[in-house]
């Protein structure tokens, strides 16, 4: 699993643009990432799973139509859409607290933080044994 913040090159107007985005450069990646394994003699049977928070993401990914809502997103971004659709990927919704990424990026309550940094192997070395 891999996982990166990277500066983009363009402004998305809304939040869900931006993950889409976020989707297509992952999806991009995992595709080569299973070319290079297949090429290497290692075979994964099945779709490559791509966890996702946000459900209206997963609609416009699974949802070929184009929408008045969706129309601003440019064609290159809709490779998940192409994947999904040729059952390359599949989308399964994962709630924010199952994100384990969602610690380094996003403000926790204290419960969530100790669960997500417990599920990460995170302990703190200054506390008493």
């Amino acid at each position: 699993m891999t996982w990166r913040s990277k500066k983009l090159d363009v402004v998305s107007r809304f939040s869900v643009e931006a993950e889409y985005r976020a989707m297509t450069h992952t999806a991009c990646e995992k595709i080569w990432l299973k070319n290079l394994m297949m090429k290497l003699g290692f075979r994964q049977p099945g779709h490559i799973l791509m966890h996702c928070d946000n459900q209206s993401n997963i609609y416009i990914a699974q949802n070929h139509v184009f929408h008045e809502s969706t129309k601003h997103i440019e064609v290159h971004c809709h490779l998940v859409t192409y994947a999904w659709t040729k059952k390359v990927i599949s989308l399964p919704f994962t709630p924010s607290s199952k994100q384990l990424a969602d610690l380094l990026t996003k403000d926790a309550s204290p419960y969530m933080f100790s669960n997500l940094c417990c599920k990460l192997s995170i302990v703190d070395i200054y506390a008493a044994a």
